[in-house]
């Protein structure tokens, strides 16, 4: 009855995740392009995404302490997905960059508020279905929305001549959606922390040390992953591609984000930390293949950089579940993203400099920075797989 249960509930917010993506990840398919139109640079795009992200993440380590202090999952998460998906349709009514990127970044701001809690949250529902299986599945879920929403707003540029108004007013329609799931989930699940069993935990303060240096990986991985909006931004100013078929790009690469999340999950539960260093090495490969290459390289490129997202939203999360106990899991996914953010926004901007400078920097520190990450996990990768083997978790 309790996997039954827990499983519910793991399926309920991965489909609030999939109305919830098919909103924001529509926008930020078309984000790059449209800030194009509007006059903005790439330096611009890449600082922009990048301060976007920095407070996306950054801000989650206060959400999360919150979230863990006050007990108020629920509430903490719809505050944030109100901020998060309401703001998108709005950028339909942005008539110049300047006021376009606030409405980007707030809604950044609004996914900040709302990851840590539902992600402590998700964690309870996992640990009774497996953590790599659960956050896989919701990833692939989460993902389903992710490719729809740019398909949507591809259709509404193809049928509206590039008028890009319609594509995001459009996206009110599955925000709606979106929040009615969550007050539906937690109408029924007023108190999803009952779902996980409580076991005692020998740890009275602090984190791990192992935790740590997780997260030393995780941040020099962040450091060389380019975010879409300046992808995009290439492949209009570069005329690879016409505007409609660069949300088409962006589904694929959403695609291969769930697939390879419910596969990554699956294997992580099975042989741990292996998945994640062979999933971060084939991520590196994305950045010579979408920035150097022409058309066919280019849809390569974006399968590798979805296997990528993939890792980043099911293992390298349902890895942090494994060290935390639940009721310090919020502020252990807070930090983790504050981290996420910090070295996400410096990379972002960086490669947003080098891009009007020299494209092949941009791809020199994107290899090198994820080729760390890579060598770093491998160096604690025995201490991390005894320590998942002496806390029982495989």
């Amino acid at each position: 009855m309790q996997l039954k249960k827990a499983t519910v509930f793991v399926v309920l917010l991965g489909c609030t995740s999939l109305f919830s993506d098919m909103t924001y990840e529509a926008a930020r398919s078309i984000n790059g392009p449209y800030l194009e139109v509007l006059g903005a640079s790439a330096t611009t795009v890449g600082w922009v995404a990048g301060l976007g992200e920095l407070l996306g993440y950054g801000l989650r380590i206060f959400s999360g302490y919150w979230s863990d202090k006050s007990k108020n999952y629920w509430l903490i998460t719809l505050i944030g997905y109100c901020i998060n998906l309401l703001s998108v349709p709005l950028l339909a009514f942005a008539g110049f960059w300047q006021l376009a990127i606030i409405l980007m970044i707030l809604e950044r701001v609004g996914k900040a508020i709302r990851t840590p809690a539902r992600d402590a949250m998700l964690s309870f529902g996992a640990h009774e279905i497996g953590q790599g299986w659960g956050f896989g599945l919701h990833e692939a879920l989460d993902q389903t929305g992710a490719t729809i929403g740019p398909l949507l707003v591809s259709a509404a540029l193809f049928l509206k001549n590039n008028n890009y108004h319609s594509a995001y007013i459009i996206l009110f329609f599955p925000a709606i959606i979106a929040l009615g799931l969550l007050l539906f989930a937690k109408s029924i699940y007023p108190h999803p922390e009952n779902l996980e069993i409580k076991i005692k935990s020998l740890q009275t303060k602090g984190y791990p040390k192992l935790f740590w240096l997780y997260l030393i990986a995780i941040a020099f991985m962040a450091l060389g992953y380019a975010d879409f909006p300046l992808i995009a931004y290439h492949f209009k100013s570069s005329h690879l591609m016409a505007d409609d078929i660069i949300p088409l790009l962006y589904a694929l690469a959403m695609a291969c984000d769930g697939i390879a999340a419910l596969i990554l999950g699956k294997v992580f539960d099975k042989i741990g930390t292996k998945a994640l260093i062979i999933s971060f090495f084939i991520a590196l490969f994305f950045a010579p293949m979408v920035f150097l290459g022409g058309m066919h390289w280019a849809i390569a490129g974006m399968v590798v950089w979805g296997i990528g997202m993939g890792a980043q939203e099911s293992i390298v999360k349902a890895t942090i579940a494994h060290f935390i106990p639940p009721e310090k899991r919020g502020t252990a996914f807070g930090v983790f993203n504050a981290i996420f953010g910090v070295f996400w926004f410096a990379g972002s901007a960086l490669m947003g400099y080098l891009y009007d400078f020299n494209i092949l920097l941009l791809v020199i520190f994107s290899i090198v920075a994820q080729l760390v990450a890579v060598i770093f996990l491998i160096s604690i990768y025995s201490k991390i797989q005894l320590y998942l083997f002496t806390q029982k978790k495989y």
